[in-house]
Parts: C-alpha cells; sequence; structure tokens
C-alpha cells in the first residue's frame, strides 16, 4: 500500500486551469444568450423556457459521464477524454451560437453547448478527487473557485471590454441580426475554453486504476472508515416500487391541483419533475426484476439510493446554497431597480442604469471570489472546513439580506462582498468534505449524483419563486432575496451536522 503523494502549487494549478475555459463557456452563455434569443425573436415570457435546457440538461448528464470516466482507461486516461470530448463540442457549439438563423437553432445550440460543458465540468470535479491527497483537497478545489470567478469576471465584461476599448461595433450591421462584439466574444470564448482544456490534459498526468486501488486501502486504513452496506438494488427493489409510485402520484395530484387552481404555470415544472423521478424509479424496479441490474441506468439510481452519510448532509447544505444563488440571479435586477432605484418602467434611463449596476455587483462578488478562493483553505486549517464553509455562508446571507435595508447603490458592493465570500466557498468547500467520504472507483458518479442538489433547488426556484413574488410579496422581488439570504442562514446552520470524516 502506498499514500497518494501531495502535488505542488503549480501542479495544482495545471490540473485546474481547465476550468478557466469551461467558466468563460458558462459566463459567455448566461450574459448573452437571453439577448441571442430576445434578438431572433423570442418573448421575454418565453425566455425561462428555452433556459430549462441548462438545469434538465446537468440533471442527465452529469451522473451518466461520471458513470462512464468511472469506468474508462485508455491512453488518454480516465478523465481527460472527457474533458477534451466537451471542450471541442463546446467550442464548437460557442462558435455557432451568434450565428443562429433562427430560434430554434439557437435553442438547440445551447443544449449542445449546455450537454458539451457538462461533460467536460463534470469530471474535473473528480479530477481533484483522484489526484490529490486529502490534505490537498480544499487547495484544489480553491483553485478551481478562482479559476470559476476570474473566468466569469473577464467573460461576462468581454463584450463591453471590445467594444470601449477596442472599438468593436455594439450594434448589429446592416444584414445582421447579432452585434459583432456579441459574435468576437463567443469566438474568443471558444478558443479559450479549448486551450485551456488542452493545457490541463497535456500537462497533468492521471494516476492508473491500480493506483487509486492502492492509495484508497491506505486511505480507509488510516482513517478508519466504517463503510455502510451496500445495498443492491435487488434489495432495494421494494423501495423503488413504493417511492416510485409515490411520488408518480404526488407529481399527477400537484399537475391536477396546479390546473384546477389556475396557479402559476411554472409549477408544472415541479410537479412533472416528480412524476418523472417516480417514472425512473419504477422503470429501475422493471430492470431489476427482470435482472438487467447491470446498466448504467439502474446501477447510477443505485447508487443515488446508497449515498453516503456525509453526501445525505451535504446534499441539505447544497440545496438551500442554491436555491439562495438561484433567487439572487432571477431577481437581483428586479430588486435593485425597483427597491432601491424606485422604477419598474423598463424603457427608462434610471431603470437600465440599475440594470448595469447590477452587472457591476455581479462583476464584484465574481471577483471577490476569485480572490478569497486562497484565503479558504487557511481559514479551514485554522478552524475546520465546516466553520470554515459555515462562516462564508452566514456572510453571504447577511450580505443578500442586507439589500432591503441598502439605501445608496454603491453601498450594496460591500453586500456582495459577503456574496462572493460565500460563492467561493459554495464552489470548493461542500466537494473537499465530500470527496473523503467517496469510494475512488465511483468518484465520478457520486460528483455527478451530487450535481442533483444543484439542479434541483435550481428547478423548485424556477418553479414557486414566481408564485411566492405574485402572491405572497405582491410583486416586491427584494423579498425574493431576503428568502435567499435566510436560505444561506439555514445552509450555514445545517453544515454544522456534516461528518467530516476526514478531519477528526
Amino acid at each position: 500500500m502506498k499514500k497518494k503523494p501531495a502535488l505542488s502549487f503549480w501542479q495544482i494549478w495545471n490540473m485546474s486551469f481547465g476550468f478557466l475555459g469551461i467558466q468563460f463557456g458558462f459566463a459567455l452563455q448566461n450574459a448573452n444568450v437571453s439577448r441571442i434569443f430576445e434578438t431572433l425573436g423570442a418573448k421575454v415570457d418565453d425566455i425561462p423556457i428555452l433556459w430549462i435546457a441548462a438545469p434538465v440538461t446537468g440533471l442527465i448528464m452529469q451522473p451518466i459521464i461520471g458513470h462512464m470516466s468511472d469506468k474508462t482507461w485508455n491512453r488518454f486516461g480516465r478523465r481527460r477524454p472527457y474533458f477534451l470530448a466537451g471542450a471541442i463540442l463546446a467550442s464548437l457549439a460557442l462558435l455557432l451560437m451568434p450565428n443562429s438563423p433562427a430560434l430554434w437553432i439557437a435553442a438547440g445550440l445551447l443544449w449542445m453547448m449546455d450537454a458539451s460543458i457538462n461533460v467536460s465540468m463534470e469530471p474535473f470535479r473528480a479530477f481533484v478527487g483522484d489526484m490529490l491527497p486529502s490534505e490537498q483537497r480544499t487547495t484544489g478545489f480553491a483553485m478551481q473557485s478562482f479559476f470559476i470567478g476570474t473566468g466569469a469576471v473577464v467573460a461576462s465584461a468581454l463584450p463591453y471590454i471590445l467594444t470601449n476599448w477596442f472599438g468593436v461595433e455594439n450594434v448589429a450591421s446592416a444584414g445582421e441580426q447579432i452585434p459583432q462584439s456579441v459574435k468576437l466574444s463567443f469566438y474568443l470564448g471558444g478558443a479559450v475554453f479549448l486551450l485551456a482544456v488542452l493545457w490541463t490534459v497535456f500537462s497533468t498526468k492521471e494516476y492508473s486504476p491500480e493506483e487509486l486501488t492502492a492509495f484508497e486501502a491506505e486511505y480507509k486504513q488510516s482513517i478508519q472508515i466504517e463503510q455502510p452496506e451496500y445495498k443492491s438494488a435487488s434489495d432495494l427493489l421494494p423501495g423503488f416500487i413504493k417511492n416510485g409510485l409515490f411520488w408518480l402520484i404526488v407529481g399527477v395530484l400537484g399537475s391536477v391541483l396546479i390546473l384546477q387552481m389556475g396557479w402559476e404555470k411554472e409549477l408544472y415544472i415541479l410537479s412533472v419533475g416528480l412524476g418523472i423521478f417516480g417514472l425512473i424509479l419504477l422503470i429501475s424496479a422493471g430492470y431489476t426484476r427482470s435482472g438487467k441490474v447491470h446498466n448504467g441506468f439502474v446501477e447510477v439510481i443505485t447508487d443515488l439510493m446508497n449515498m453516503p452519510k456525509t453526501m445525505k448532509q451535504l446534499a441539505v447544505v447544497q440545496f438551500f446554497s442554491w436555491f439562495a444563488l438561484f433567487a439572487m440571479w432571477i431577481y437581483s435586477t428586479s430588486a435593485v431597480t425597483n427597491h432601491i432605484y424606485g422604477t419598474s418602467d423598463t424603457a427608462s434611463a434610471l431603470y437600465n442604469e440599475g440594470a448595469n449596476w447590477v452587472g457591476v455587483l455581479f462583476a464584484t462578488y465574481n471577483g471577490f471570489a476569485a480572490v478569497v478562493a486562497f484565503l479558504l483553505p487557511v481559514l479551514a486549517k485554522y478552524t475546520s472546513r465546516k466553520m470554515a464553509h459555515a462562516v462564508a455562508l452566514v456572510c453571504g446571507g447577511l450580505g443578500l439580506a442586507s439589500f432591503y435595508i441598502v439605501k445608496d447603490p454603491h453601498m450594496l458592493l460591500l453586500s456582495m462582498l459577503g456574496v462572493g465570500f460565500a460563492w467561493a466557498s459554495i464552489l470548493s468547500m461542500p466537494y473537499a468534505i465530500l470527496t473523503g467520504s467517496l469510494p475512488a472507483q465511483k468518484m465520478g458518479t457520486y460528483m455527478g449524483i451530487f450535481n442533483f442538489f444543484i439542479v434541483i433547488p435550481q428547478i423548485l426556484a424556477a418553479s414557486i419563486l414566481g408564485f411566492f413574488t405574485k402572491v405572497l410579496f405582491q410583486g416586491h422581488a427584494i423579498y425574493a432575496l431576503i428568502l435567499g439570504g435566510v436560505s444561506l442562514l439555514v445552509a450555514a446552520f445545517s453544515v454544522m451536522f456534516v461528518d467530516d470524516v476526514d478531519q477528526k
């Protein structure tokens, strides 16, 4: 048996550098795709439906890619083939997106782009667990947070930079639909995505499956992990049937209730999603009854039902953390323009001034997250990973809730420092805690499943926040931000109950 060796700062830098490219793709997508949709004729009310591609794609793709990468080993490695394939496809989508001739083509390219980004991103999370010993995982995920923050700031500002610094046209020329500044931003983003991932692919060598098995055996012995009993699909068959029927009935009844009450149509996302989950469990039961348990579908669902204790505890933390983030992303513009600037007239100069300031606020929290990322390992060293994460989440919760009492827009910059601190920790600390509890041979699968607890609160937020804002908050979006702040405080409380097996 042998211990996994520590890597140098630059080795960790190289293995994480591809995340800069991944975040370039995500940031360009988040900042500009709605603009492209509207330019191609989408109505404002249609845009959320077009955007549902992102969470649904992540929900489906990440566990599949994680499961596949766990079982892959060829001359390119275990995770690196997926980095590269995803980067090539995502770069192609970035090149094509701003040249979409029709809305349906742009919507299709968003699916392609998001799926490809997920192919690259999911194995990067597992990569840290594969490559780094326990004591360096916090640093590894913090490095990813640094590249995420850096990529988000630069890519989000790229059309502005090209227009104001280099004189690139920000208005579409005759015969064109998309401005040259947006097109060039996507072209540069595609190049950065591919080159950054290539840097990681060619600068980092992966451990073989045999080496990883030896490392895991030594690690388990050193911290004396008690492995829970792993229940097979056959053992779980009664649960598949019972829970499948339960969630299918809940989904159907929920959809009928929404129809009868005339509630917001977005609520169907929640009810239909619950019904689909029930169907998935029943399909798993059907495969299991027929003895077809050795396929990726049943294996992923079986792994989901056998989640380690630490992962279940972190799922609660992730749920409340990401619910808060999506509340912020969806409603910050409405909250700031209405509550602080005092206008809801989207055609007014005051509204657009406020909307532009929200862009500055978002750049601020991403930039601060990139800076503070390297302070998190230090804080975790002197306290614990759980305490460091709790402190960051409290700062984020207070920062988000403070939007209600702040009157000067410039003071919101201080609020966003708290959000940036939380953002940096959300991107790193849960993963650092999680990897110590996962079996090496299922690292990719469980990282993909862990993504469920990012996507589910996003879908829930898209489903219920509009209903809450209209019915409970009387149209005042600022209360959605307060709800987000409270959600981060609940996440901070929850993290203290997580069993961090690496730090005992």
